[in-house]
């Protein structure tokens, strides 16, 4: 959004970049422009169209078999007949364990025996170790969870708030569109242009607020479904395969890689709990969703082909469910965790996740109000500013500095603070040069003051007001490519690495925010100190004597107090310094707005 001027053009983009990148620094909830650009109707026209070329199955993950062979072994014992507890008790005589424990291992034995019929080569129930075949199943598992893994940490690590927004748009379209229409604050500004910031935020929160609160069942239990499944793909695309895998070695009795129950026992337990969570796929609408935010690294490709880019993505999906299909049917973890611990009542647990799809949602939606009203805010200030500009600079355009970004040069360097010396470049040549300079050059070449830390510090103050303009062409040519701190940030450019190239240019700015921010505070020290020696010019003692010039009468001609000439020039004079005074404090108030506009707050 770049700043328009009350002249009639465009002026300073660079003011939005920076309060992009503070709001980029501020929080991680921002959709990119291949997000945020996309309108409603486009969204859905794209993901339907995507959706009649897409063959994602809608078949269940995970089928749980009807023979769960689960079974209560105490209670089992405690019901056998008289023989068979006999059987039992003979059978601990020669085994030296109590006869529960005979009856215990004799129905984990049946169970491993029933493993190896209806999947050899998985779990070997007497060594109680997972075979080769357990190993591959595990490395197809692996690659078709991890395939998920970039979209995943697009949506639910890096934003979070803004993909669970999109998938509302299309979900819940309708009130996600009241939302998009009801809640923008510039609707309320129209029709109440004078309304304050505080009832502007009251009234645009309460509006959101009722929205939210039309939330059918139907809506919250589609979207609660839906970030139920995301977290549950999450889970599996996070499991650690490779500390499992790497836990198999080479075994000479089985050819090939086993692996002892016990050492992966607390991580099968958990990936049982996943696949059981994770028993029907996620809808093609999520999926989708997904691969729309993994494409913004891709948004800025040239020949960036959006609807082949998503069917290629799709069809490796397609694949990667097909993996976790194979697996739970081939491979019955439950059983052989049941066996593996003799524990036959094991049931693998329901994991949790998503609930808060809907406090995220609103938590989201909230901070896009508050930045709406901060930008209305924000182009508030800054229009009043310009209008401020007006009047001050008597019309004239602010002088832009050649090689920072401006809407002359957008390919220059956007340096925090830059605005604020193209404003000080400006009164330079208009204010002080044109209105000040003749009366502050006087005032030091004749004035003989009272006090030497006083024509110190105005001597000071004026000679730091007069490089000004030649500091900030310093600091301005630095800038340009044959200057020290451009050669840097071309150099910083062209290096390879992104990560490299990034910290390169950032330091870059940060040296060129320094100086600007020493030009900026020695010309706010040069104008406060100047604007109080000129204040003790003005100010009698008790005796009726201006107290910082003892010459006084130099400048006002008090040769003849009652001379009516002398009067009036004694008047001229004070009124021409009061003025002076009054610019040099609209400046530093100027330079206060500018800060306040710049930092976007």
């Amino acid at each position: 959004m770049a700043l328009t001027s009350p002249f009639g053009y465009s002026r300073c983009p660079y003011l939005a970049d920076s309060i992009k990148m503070a709001d980029m620094s501020n929080t991680n909830d921002t959709f990119s422009r291949l997000v945020s650009d996309m309108s409603l109707e486009d969204r859905k026209n794209l993901l339907e169209r995507l959706s009649s070329q897409s063959n994602l199955s809608q078949d269940p993950l995970y089928e749980e078999s009807e023979d769960t062979y689960k079974e209560d072994l105490t209670a089992q014992f405690s019901r056998l007949p008289w023989y068979g507890r006999l059987v039992c008790f003979i059978a601990s005589i020669f085994k030296s364990i109590p006869p529960d424990k005979v009856f215990e291992d004799s129905r984990v034995a049946r169970l491993g025996k029933i493993i190896e019929s209806k999947a050899p080569g998985y779990f070997d129930y007497k060594r109680v170790m997972m075979l080769p075949a357990f190993h591959a199943a595990l490395n197809e598992l692996k690659i078709g969870a991890r395939f998920f893994y970039n979209a995943l940490n697009m949506s639910l690590n890096h934003d979070k708030g803004a993909f669970f927004a999109f998938l509302a748009s299309l979900e819940i379209h309708d009130l996600y569109s009241r939302l998009q229409k009801e809640t923008d604050p510039l609707k309320f500004v129209e029709r109440h242009p004078d309304i304050s910031e505080m009832d502007l935020r009251h009234t645009v929160f309460r509006t959101m607020d009722t929205i939210f609160e039309t939330l059918s069942e139907q809506e919250r239990e589609s979207m609660y479904t839906n970030a139920h499944s995301l977290y549950n793909l999450k889970a599996l695309a996070s499991f650690p395969f490779e500390r499992v895998i790497l836990s198999f070695l080479p075994d000479s009795l089985v050819n090939g890689p086993s692996c002892p129950v016990y050492v992966v026992k607390e991580h099968l337990m958990s990936l049982n709990d996943i696949l059981y969570s994770f028993k029907d796929p996620p809808s093609i609408t999520l999926i989708q969703s997904l691969f729309v935010f993994q494409l913004q690294d891709k948004e800025e490709r040239k020949n960036f082909d959006m609807d082949m880019e998503m069917r290629e993505l799709l069809s490796k999906a397609e694949t990667s469910l097909l993996t976790f299909r194979r697996f739970n049917k081939h491979v019955p973890l439950n059983l052989i965790l049941r066996c593996a611990t003799h524990n036959m009542m094991l049931e693998p647990k329901l994991l949790t996740g998503g609930e808060d799809w809907f406090v995220t949602f609103q938590d989201y939606w909230r901070q896009h109000v508050e930045k709406q009203i901060a930008t209305y805010m924000w182009n508030r200030r800054k229009k009043e500013l310009f209008e401020s500009f007006r009047y001050f600079l008597k019309g004239r355009d602010l002088m832009f500095l050649d090689n920072t970004a401006s809407d002359t040069n957008p390919d220059g360097i956007t340096v925090s603070g830059s605005f604020s010396l193209s404003f000080l470049q400006t009164f330079y040549t208009v204010v002080f040069v044109n209105d000040l300079n003749g009366l502050l050059r006087t005032i030091l070449l004749d004035g003989d003051f009272v006090k030497r830390e006083q024509r110190t510090s105005f001597t000071e103050g004026y000679n730091d007001l007069m490089k000004l303009e030649s500091d900030i062409k310093d600091f301005d040519q630095s800038l340009s490519a044959t200057g020290r701190l451009g050669k840097r940030y071309i150099l910083a450019l062209e290096d390879p690495s992104v990560p490299t190239r990034l910290r390169k240019t950032q330091l870059v700015i940060e040296d060129a925010t320094e100086t600007v921010q020493l030009i900026i505070e020695r010309t706010r020290k040069a104008i406060d100190a100047v604007i109080a020696v000129l204040n003790a010019i003005i100010t009698k003692d008790l005796e009726g004597n201006y107290e910082a010039l003892s010459n006084m009468a130099h400048f006002i001609g008090k040769t003849d107090l009652s001379s009516t000439a002398s009067r009036h020039k004694e008047t001229i004079f004070l009124n021409n310094v009061t003025e002076a005074i009054q610019k040099l404090q609209k400046t530093i108030q100027l330079l206060d707005d500018i800060n306040v506009i710049e930092l976007g707050i």
